[in-house]
């Protein structure tokens, strides 16, 4: 018996060929994640629950600035340090946060495949620590087609809002 540090020749292969596969894997199709950017947890206590949308057990929580709302309520541009929330509540709990955030050159950070516009997009767990296992790219690609309303899918809403959220 061919034993090496207490492992035969043939468990060592083993080992091997699931690794060389593992990592075979891992290259052909590599997992998409997040990436740390500029996006800051923003003070809930500033924010405006402007909308909430149900999906089964899921009910989404959407809020930003008074002076996000006041903006695009007047049609002005969105400024510059606005934060978007998106409170992802599952049975009641909160499971995680989706946050898009607004700087001035900040779509400059990004190949112009991806941008939108000058804003970046961040997963953050309940704790409002980064959740790097989201996958921010399919984020951005997904709010691109929402150019013409600033990147927004709720900007019919926010428009419409008048101090009760909008489900």
């Amino acid at each position: 018996m061919d034993r090496i540090d207490g492992f035969s020749a043939m468990r060592r292969a083993r080992w091997a060929a699931l690794l060389g596969v593992s990592l075979a894997g891992a290259l052909l199709h590599p997992i998409a994640r997040a990436e740390p950017n500029r996006v800051s947890f923003p003070d809930l206590a500033q924010q405006v629950h402007y909308a909430t949308v149900k999906r089964g057990n899921v009910t989404e929580h959407i809020s930003t600035t008074r002076e996000a709302l006041e903006a695009i309520q007047k049609k002005q541009p969105i400024p510059d340090g606005t934060q978007f929330v998106l409170a992802d509540y599952r049975d009641g709990a909160i499971f995680r946060y989706f946050v898009m955030e607004k700087g001035a050159g900040w779509g400059a950070d990004f190949e112009e495949r991806r941008r939108t516009g000058d804003w970046q997009f961040q997963w953050f767990w309940p704790n409002r620590q980064i959740n790097l296992k989201e996958n921010t790219a399919r984020c951005m690609a997904c709010h691109q087609s929402q150019k013409e309303q600033n990147y927004l899918f709720t900007a019919p809403r926010l428009a419409a809002f008048r101090g009760t959220p909008i489900e």
